[in-house]
């Protein structure tokens, strides 16, 4: 597992909870843990820029990535 904390993030103009946690956890899913950890700025649809996001603990599984329901091979190359 991957851990994340002790940091915070500038935002910048345009952005949005969703995309912050894209950019910092590498899925959507975790704007939730962003919005609880920053309660001040929850009713912002979106961020207006310089705002100082405060980056909760999220611990991440190192193979949440990788798509379960993929095949490794293309199937006409098997």
């Amino acid at each position: 597992m991957v851990a994340l904390s002790g940091y915070v993030y500038r935002c910048s103009a345009g952005e949005t909870f969703d995309m912050v946690a894209l950019n910092i956890y590498d899925h959507e899913k975790y704007a939730a843990d962003l919005m609880n950890a920053n309660p001040g700025y929850v009713r912002r649809a979106v961020f207006q820029g310089d705002e100082v996001l405060s980056l909760p603990v999220v611990e991440i599984p190192e193979n949440e990535n990788e798509n379960e329901y993929a095949p490794s091979t293309a199937p006409w190359k098997e």
